[in-house]
């Protein structure tokens, strides 16, 4: 199984209920961080890193003495990384998507396979939870392609171990975000009993729904707030899974890196009854997710 936990906004606590999730997850698990521009599960799981590796995107290499000026890759380029200046060709390798169709396309062979550094894939073990994660480099402007990067990856670790994959996405609605949930069994969304919170959640639940994937709400720091959420959920038949405390005792927690599912016994049988209803609800289970939307 693989789990997507994604929220409309950045500080709902999603990479609280990640770790959290990992942490008591009965049976093998892989934490993956799609938040490949500001990876922060490490921070929490504290894994030892195995191994990392450069990953690299596919861009045009020009060679000016072979161009006919004809125009051909310019025309097929919408997103203008490659540009005919009078009879000078002009390659912008940081705007490139990598799909090769200039390269296709030039009748003269004046293009070559060449590459761009995207981030870094790293993976390791945080005890009995397998590790994976990307990080963006310093001034790429698109995670995307990192993040097939990192999915590629953990599809071999997947298979290697047998593990259910819990994948800690990227904020938002964005490309990003979507891209993370893609190849999902399940959404996970979290969020908090506020305004603000219920805008972003609403932004997600719609953008994510056309997926036709099981989904379920998380609301974090209950207690705050209103009942926004709560009625969004009921109305559109969105089963919530838990309720995490506005608690000084998770926020201290929290505060000092730790995994809020160790925090306290009541914080550890809240997650692991978590796990138990995703489980259901991945699985198809019509009796479980009936219980678990009146819960």
């Amino acid at each position: 199984m693989i789990l997507a936990i994604a929220s409309g906004k950045g500080g709902t606590g999603k990479t609280t209920v990640s770790a959290s999730l990992a942490s008591v997850w009965p049976g093998p698990a892989l934490a993956v961080d799609l938040d490949v521009e500001e990876p922060n599960l490490h921070l929490f799981l504290h894994p030892e890193i195995a191994g990392a590796e450069k990953a690299y995107m596919e861009v045009p290499l020009a060679d000016e003495s072979k161009c006919t000026a004809c125009g051909a890759c310019s025309e097929i380029c919408q997103f203008k990384a490659i540009s005919l200046l009078g009879d000078v060709l002009i390659t912008f390798p940081e705007m490139c998507h990598g799909c090769g169709a200039c390269l296709e396309v030039c009748p003269a062979g004046a293009l070559t396979p060449d590459r761009r550094e995207l981030g870094e894939v790293s993976w390791g073990q945080a005890g009995k939870i397998g590790f994976l994660m990307g990080k963006l480099r310093v001034g790429e402007a698109m995670s995307p392609p990192l993040m097939r990067s990192v999915r590629g990856k953990m599809a071999q670790m997947q298979a290697q171990s047998g593990a259910d994959v819990i994948v800690d996405c990227p904020p938002g609605v964005s490309c990003p975000a979507v891209n993370a949930v893609m190849g999902s069994d399940m959404i996970l969304l979290v969020t908090e009993p506020t305004p603000f919170g219920l805008y972003d959640f609403r932004l997600a639940h719609q953008a994510f729904a056309p997926m036709n994937k099981p989904m379920a709400a998380v609301i974090n720091r209950a207690g705050l707030g209103d009942d926004g959420v709560r009625q969004y959920c009921r109305r559109h038949n969105l089963p919530i899974l838990a309720e995490i405390p506005f608690d000084r005792q998770v926020a201290q927690a929290y505060s000092q890196g730790q995994v809020v599912a160790q925090a306290s016994p009541a914080m550890k049988v809240a997650f692991e009854d978590l796990a138990a209803q995703i489980r259901c609800l991945a699985s198809g289970d019509a009796e479980a997710e009936k219980e678990a939307h009146h819960a």
